[in-house]
């Protein structure tokens, strides 16, 4: 046991110790600072998973398991601030993160960095989606079952509709909100643009009668792109668009309703690109697709 201990300290102080020697290349050679930072954050992912385990459990025990990925993410974001040097700001005028629930959050999804992105804007009350078999996964299913996520069976599911049928009941019975990103994978974009919308996020929130609550972060690419190894300190912003409900829509409004949402996040996706590069409009570089028919199980 004491060795497993020394080995393990070691190993933790060398890596605190190549982190810190990356940073200070940084200043000569600009590319090691994308490598320190990489490192600095996957260091705090670990820590606040364990936080995220722990405080699960707690929560849980006392009787509020629906707010335990809300602590978790904000423990995550308030650490990755000091050990990335990147941020993101909320711009919610009308408090629809406090105030709506249960709903379907949507956000557009570029990088890893998107686990800091969701400390920022996730609401109380609210979940990830994961696959069923997610659950059986050690550590990640164990959080993700400990902590109240809402999981998508889709073993006996031929579409979308079926798929969601089970989490949209959790969603009314439990009044739980989930965030999810409808393009299903990270983009790794330089410029705004947005994947084809899967359907899954839409038939789920019809089915479930919730509003869509659409979250738009800014293109980020001058803080993190990894194919020009470029990770720098930044504050990134994220507007909150006014709900669009669902109530008395049926699945036949799922296509419509998905191309609108896609429009309207494009739309403010450029809108809040440029301005926060300080730049006129872009051109969006988009695929000429905007509905794809898979199911959105991404958290």
């Amino acid at each position: 046991m004491n060795a497993f201990i020394y080995y393990n300290v070691a190993a933790f102080v060398a890596y605190c110790a190549l982190t810190s020697v990356l940073f200070m290349m940084s200043f000569v050679i600009p590319k090691a600072g994308f490598f320190a930072r990489c490192l600095a954050m996957y260091m705090t992912f670990f820590w606040a998973a364990v936080f995220g385990v722990v405080s699960s459990i707690i929560l849980t025990l006392v009787g509020h398991q629906n707010i335990a990925q809300w602590a978790t993410a904000r423990a995550f974001l308030y650490s990755a601030r000091l050990t990335t040097g990147a941020s993101f700001e909320v711009d919610d005028p009308r408090n629809v993160l406090g105030t709506t629930r249960p709903a379907v959050f949507l956000g557009n999804h570029q990088t890893e960095l998107d686990v800091l992105m969701l400390g920022a804007v996730f609401p109380k009350y609210c979940s990830v989606t994961g696959k069923r078999s997610l659950k059986h996964i050690p550590f990640l299913g164990w959080f993700m079952t400990l902590s109240g996520s809402i999981f998508i069976d889709r073993a006996n599911s031929k579409d979308a509709r079926q798929a969601m049928q089970g989490a949209a009941n959790e969603i009314k019975s439990r009044q739980q909100s989930v965030y999810m990103f409808p393009e299903g994978t990270r983009s790794y974009s330089k410029e705004p643009m947005l994947l084809p919308f899967k359907k899954g996020a839409f038939h789920l929130a019809v089915q479930a009668g919730v509003p869509i609550v659409p979250c738009v972060v800014a293109n980020y690419s001058h803080i993190l792109y990894p194919k020009d190894y470029v990770f720098n300190a930044g504050t990134v912003p994220i507007k909150i668009l006014d709900p669009i409900p669902t109530k008395g829509l049926t699945s036949a409004d799922v296509d419509e309703l998905t191309r609108t949402t896609r429009e309207l996040m494009l739309k403010e996706l450029m809108t809040l690109t440029a301005k926060a590069r300080g730049q006129p409009m872009a051109v969006p570089a988009n695929p000429s697709s905007a509905v794809s028919s898979g199911v959105d199980i991404k958290n």
